[in-house]
């Protein structure tokens, strides 16, 4: 914890900040890991801009918000040091860079995904992808499923999933409720939950200033307005069958249920966008998110892709281009202007939702709840990655994924199988494993193998 008499750092003007936001949107490398770890070393450690306590501070908010956290850190900090408009470029300059790499990306996949090399490529991304969300599963798992009870969550949101096809936010809103009811109830099922989490507090850390307490509610207000009008307009002026006007409902509330990261909303997204819509195809899906672990930003810029295939696939009268841009452009707004409401509505209090110990017993049930739907997404992509026929089976209330043996992709299980290696023995970082993999897959479309 800092001195008192510690000297006070220099103020840092608005354009350096620019300059260093741009930055840190460009080299986002790497998953929420990776990007938080580029900011606490611009922030922190190269600057000094905030202390250690402060970041970790911001941090520890942030993770309790749904949507993606570290995007939710930059708007966050960026804000702590220049108020709102600091918050807008900070959490902008995070977005733009992968929205415009992964736009490019959508536009050469609609046009050039059947080409021979191009094919091949994506077909060592899907199955790369198999490993890095198995990767995930164990990294989540092993910091969240601290007692028995919570390996029983995961477990149960598995099987809810899995086998019984329960829609996504059915079963977070489910684990809320018992972490609410366990928490009152029966705290020490929670173990770590339940431990006291000291606040850090700094040298001349006064609290917020009316006028900054004032900006920051109209901000909020204002980015609940800006992300709520254009969905009521496209519904008021298309109606619900349109494509636009689903994305906007659709992605809106992926935005307020995203607890977990992206790939714990990925298995929702695919339920709806592959399953309930049909708009675009499961491999459609694991290449998504193979591009957007290879481009900086958030990794839910998955979203973006969907929605830009779900547009370009159902253009009406639209050239599909043209419709596909839409798409990716409406998917891309409401998934993040609620994460500006969230910064700007909830940083003024953030010392108060920190002392929630009612919240922390809720927000421990739902992590253990997203360790299920991760595996249930793990599951999902390694049977739509090693075969080429999986169909869905109704067993009264069991609605689950059968592959059909006699259509296995054995090549697949060849490079999933090269890229669990390269992840868990060698620790080859996620870049290098997707660039191994899809260069085996342009080998093997070379050879015609594929």
């Amino acid at each position: 914890m800092n001195s008192p008499t510690a000297p006070v750092p220099q103020p840092v003007s608005l354009g350096q900040a620019t300059r260093v936001w741009g930055y840190v949107g460009v080299n986002s490398f790497g998953g929420p890991a990776g990007q938080i770890a580029v900011m606490h070393r611009e922030v922190v450690e190269n600057r000094g801009w905030l202390s250690e306590e402060r970041f970790l501070h911001a941090l520890n908010y942030c993770m309790v918000l749904p949507g993606p956290e570290a995007q939710q850190l930059a708007t966050y900090i960026g804000w702590l040091l220049h108020g709102v408009k600091g918050g807008v470029i900070a959490g902008a300059l995070f977005v733009v860079p992968g929205f415009v790499v992964m736009l490019a990306l959508s536009i050469v996949y609609a046009i050039y995904g059947s080409v021979g090399w191009v094919a091949g490529a994506l077909f060592g991304l899907q199955a790369a992808v198999v490993a890095i969300v198995i990767q995930a599963l164990i990294r989540v798992a092993g910091r969240t499923l601290h007692t028995w009870f919570l390996r029983m969550v995961a477990a149960g949101a598995f099987v809810a999933l899995f086998v019984f096809a329960l829609p996504f936010p059915v079963v977070i809103v489910a684990a809320a409720l018992v972490g609410w009811l366990v928490g009152k109830t029966r705290a020490e099922w929670l173990a770590r939950a339940t431990a006291p989490i000291p606040i850090p507090q700094e040298a001349g850390d006064v609290g917020v200033k009316a006028t900054q307490l004032r900006g920051s509610l109209r901000a909020a207000l204002l980015c609940l307005v800006l992300w709520l009008t254009p969905v009521f307009a496209l519904l008021l002026m298309l109606g619900a069958d349109n494509i636009f006007t689903q994305q906007s409902v659709l992605f809106s509330k992926t935005a307020v249920i995203t607890f977990g990261g992206a790939y714990a909303v990925l298995a929702y997204i695919a339920q709806e966008a592959v399953q309930t819509y049909g708009w675009i195809s499961s491999d459609d899906m694991i290449v998504g998110l193979g591009l957007a672990e290879t481009t900086p930003g958030p990794l839910i810029l998955v979203v973006q892709f969907v929605g830009f295939l779900a547009a370009y696939n159902n253009p009406g009268d639209l050239p599909p281009i043209v419709a596909g841009v839409l798409g990716a452009c409406i998917t891309v707004w409401v998934t993040f202007l609620p994460c500006f409401f969230f910064i700007f509505l909830g940083a003024p209090y953030v010392e108060k939702l920190r002392h929630s110990q009612a919240l922390r017993h809720v927000l421990a049930v739902i992590a253990a709840a997203v360790v299920g739907v991760i595996l249930n997404l793990a599951v999902w992509f390694a049977l739509n990655t090693a075969f080429g026929t999986v169909t869905v089976a109704d067993w009264g209330p069991v609605h689950t994924s059968i592959p059909q043996i006699n259509s296995v992709q054995w090549l697949a299980f060849v490079i999933t199988g090269i890229a669990v290696l390269l992840v868990f023995r060698y620790h080859v970082s996620t870049l290098k494993v997707l660039a191994v993999c899809a260069s085996l897959g342009i080998a093997a479309s070379l050879l015609g193998l594929t």
